[in-house]
């Protein structure tokens, strides 16, 4: 029987690099975006587009259409960057990053409960960023603090999931050639999404809740 992964913001960079990946891997890919690309339809099994993952009668339509489908892995992949300066500081950017990158993947996890079973994986592409122990160069206030929301909401999901036997993992996919950062990344988008795979691979019940780089490497909270 083929697995069955989703992936929001699939349309492009890593999510769409993580799209290639599973299904050359023989999985069937349903990639979740705003607006639907060529690359991504080429290797999905099913594109579900005009979804925005922060607002609500988009996720109520997203679960609706994925009513009885199960789904082996759920990669919440979708994201936004903004650089805040202290002392001009844009709360609205802020806001909408914690939408983006906090609030909508939790929204996501609890309408798609239904399609995620025992065996089931979470992944929640998450950023170094988030990590409050290793800031040493401050700003990026907004991400910094969605990006870290958004691992608190991932523990707790690890320990409320466990006994439904569904493993949940933050993985920051390394600094990644995207739009995101302008294109100037140390790793290719499929670099990225390989270390990113061995990651869920390798994620089981007794290692749900952590927080890994895509080499390998155990982040700190």
């Amino acid at each position: 029987m083929t697995s069955t992964v989703l992936i929001t913001g699939a349309n492009r960079g890593v999510g769409l690099a993580l799209a290639r990946h599973y299904h050359e891997a023989g999985w069937a890919v349903i990639g979740v975006c705003r607006e639907a690309s060529f690359e991504l339809a080429e290797v999905a099994a099913r594109v579900i587009e005009g979804i925005d993952v922060t607002r609500e009668e988009d996720i109520a339509r997203l679960a609706a259409e994925l009513e009885g489908q199960s789904l082996a892995l759920l990669v919440n992949n979708a994201g936004m960057l903004h650089d805040e300066v202290l002392g001009e500081i844009d709360f609205d950017a802020i806001r909408a990053q914690m939408e983006i990158n906090a609030y909508a993947p939790l929204r996501v996890v609890e309408a798609l409960l239904p399609c995620l079973g025992e065996g089931a994986k979470i992944a929640n592409i998450t950023s170094r960023m988030g990590s409050i122990a290793d800031n040493d160069s401050g700003g990026r206030y907004g991400y910094r603090a969605s990006k870290a929301a958004l691992n608190a909401f991932g523990k707790s999901l690890a320990v409320d999931l466990a006994p439904r036997g569904i493993a949940v993992a933050q993985l920051h996919p390394g600094y990644v050639q995207t739009r995101m950062v302008n294109f100037g990344g140390l790793i290719d988008p499929e670099e990225a999404a390989a270390g990113l795979a061995e990651r869920i691979e390798a994620l089981t019940l007794e290692t749900s809740g952590g927080f890994w780089h895509s080499n390998g490497e155990r982040l700190p909270w």
